[in-house]
């Protein structure tokens, strides 16, 4: 109970930061743009530093929950396995040519590694699209077989 309520207090003191420098923004003249700018760094800045550390303690949670059950820590490590064996196929499939934008502009020259791995990236999402397409086809399959 005496966590809970400390939580609590951080949880207050934290929004009431974010508060005061929100109403920081809201008292500059929108039109002064070096004003503006001036009043907004302290609360992006303060929004990132939110952000860094509650992904770190999350983290940091999930792989202390995974080494206390050593099951699920074999299941990530093997999703991890075939992630990497993916990546691996998806690596050989792709091409190292250039890579075009929707306005007809280069955006990676032929044989650089920008070029190799935006390839590599697009045939793992194709990969995972049919993986994820065939489990959801077999489990309509299967539905479809106890109904």
């Amino acid at each position: 109970m005496k966590n809970n309520r400390l939580i609590t207090i951080v949880v207050a003191l934290l929004s009431l930061i974010g508060i005061v420098l929100f109403l920081m923004t809201m008292g500059v003249d929108s039109e002064d743009k070096v004003a503006m700018s001036d009043a907004v760094s302290p609360l992006v800045t303060y929004s990132l530093v939110l952000l860094i550390l509650t992904a770190g303690v999350t983290v940091l949670a999930s792989v202390f929950s995974l080494f206390k059950n050593p099951a699920a820590l074999k299941k990530a490590l093997l999703g991890i396995l075939a992630m990497g064996v993916l990546l691996v196929v998806s690596y050989m499939f792709s091409s190292d040519s250039q890579v075009i934008d929707a306005n007809e502009k280069v955006i990676a020259a032929a044989g650089s590694s920008v070029s190799k791995n935006t390839s590599t990236g697009i045939w793992l999402s194709i990969i995972l699209i049919v993986i994820a397409g065939g489990f959801f086809v077999w489990d309509l399959l299967k539905g479809l077989v106890k109904s």
